[in-house]
């Protein structure tokens, strides 16, 4: 045999020896449950919506790379079985067309969108859509560069205050908070005093707008007790990184004393809309 031809065999079974370890390698990460969870900042069962969106998210990423390696499969099968070879001369024969193949190459990326349009299309909606009778409404107010809460059921209310990002501890016991009774059917009324701002919580998974003179919503049903962060995602002036809050999701002995509590303080009633910027600002639904 000559050198050339154990030259290309040595690089043949290096490519199959390197595609065999990434493919192993791709597996056992794939059993962690990091990767289970498509390496999402949150845990099943934080709300009713994360295992929706975590499916979709991880199935799409599943479907993407099955689709990745049958291509890489035909690519490197095209590359060994195709490959010039000593003894050949010229071109290789020229094919046209191939009816086929072209069917093929048309049909499955058609169905790989739809079928990845239909279930986004079914996600969004059953995320989106509003709770009929929520155990508890919370009226949220985004502003430059803190948040009001309003609970409009317990007729209390917090104001929140701008974090101060010093780098030293306790900071995060001075944000605002939010409060959230276990497992409940929760809407937010999302609204803005001023500018746009973005209502994120990331372990929820969901985020939603808020714009001056328009009502957004956000309606879930919280899993059990946990404390989460939230924040700004919305580029909205010149402390947008400091425009942060807390979640705490309680049991709701502990969730009515905070109630009772706010109540204690004076929190009474609610801020509305005579404290946006503008005050003359239509308010649309």
């Amino acid at each position: 045999m000559s050198s050339q031809n154990r030259t290309g065999s040595r690089r043949v079974k290096g490519t199959v020896a390197i595609g065999s370890s990434a493919a192993v390698a791709l597996l056992m990460t794939g059993c962690g449950d990091v990767a289970q969870r498509g390496f999402l900042p949150t845990e099943r069962g934080t709300t009713n919506h994360v295992d929706t969106i975590m499916d979709l998210w991880v199935g799409s990423w599943i479907a993407a790379l099955v689709v990745g390696l049958i291509t890489w499969g035909l690519m490197l099968w095209c590359i060994i079985a195709y490959r010039r070879r000593k003894e050949d001369t010229g071109y290789p024969r020229q094919m046209g067309y191939h009816l086929p193949l072209e069917i093929f190459y048309t049909l499955v990326p058609i169905i790989l969108v739809v079928s990845l349009f239909s279930f986004s299309d079914k996600v969004e909606r059953d995320i989106t859509a509003r709770s009929d009778d929520p155990d508890v409404t919370v009226e949220v107010y985004g502003k430059q560069w803190a948040w009001d809460f309003n609970y409009l059921d317990s007729d209390v209310y917090s104001s929140g205050v701008q974090a101060h990002l010093t780098g030293e501890d306790g900071v995060e016991e001075t944000l605002p908070e939010l409060y959230l009774p276990e497992n409940s059917e929760v809407e937010l009324v999302l609204k803005s005093r001023d500018v746009n701002h973005s209502f994120w919580i990331p372990a929820f998974l969901q985020k939603m707008d808020t714009i001056p003179g328009q009502t957004n919503y956000m309606s879930f049903e919280t899993g059990g007790s946990g404390t989460y962060q939230g924040k700004c995602a919305e580029l909205c002036g010149e402390y947008h990184s400091e425009m942060l809050f807390n979640v705490e999701v309680l049991p709701q002995d502990e969730y009515d004393a905070h109630m009772q509590q706010l109540s204690d303080e004076g929190n009474n009633g609610r801020l509305g809309d005579e404290y946006n910027r503008n005050p003359n600002m239509n308010e649309t639904s």
